[in-house]
């Protein structure tokens, strides 16, 4: 079981570069497009780290499942964590939005709200964090 630990937190760590970071290249990206008006590295980067880490993000939820369930016994603490991770999935599944609008050229969120979406997926990870340490339940 411990190879399945070792796997969970790669690829949740491999995951959660992409969230953190794909949020703030969009606004490198939206700048580089605005000067360029071209799809630019910058663009190219964010998408493929973006693609890279939600396979990445598939393995994570797999194995995290597989713990709760064989090593938890999906205690009640896993419920929570399970709930949160959801939240976090959603938050980097409208990313994904932002960054398949982002290569057509569409920029319609301003720098404000690409920062205030990013630190967002941090008070996330941080509340994840809490419950896996704590177990409250």
């Amino acid at each position: 079981m411990d190879w399945v630990k070792i796997i969970h937190l790669l690829c949740v760590m491999g995951w959660m570069t992409s969230v953190f970071a794909v949020p703030r290249a969009l606004i490198y990206w939206k700048r580089e497009h605005a000067a360029s008006g071209e799809f630019g590295p910058t663009g190219d980067l964010t998408v493929r780290l973006y693609r890279f880490s939600a396979g990445l993000a598939v393995i994570g939820v797999i194995t995290g499942l597989w713990l709760a369930w064989s090593v938890w016994d999906f205690a009640p603490w896993t419920h929570l964590k399970l709930a949160l991770v959801a939240l976090l999935a959603v938050h980097y599944a409208w990313t994904g939005r932002l960054v398949m609008r982002a290569r057509r050229g569409e920029f319609r969120e301003s720098d404000l709200f690409l920062r205030i979406f990013n630190e967002i997926s941090v008070i996330a990870t941080i509340a994840i964090l809490w419950v896996v340490v704590v177990k409250p339940f």
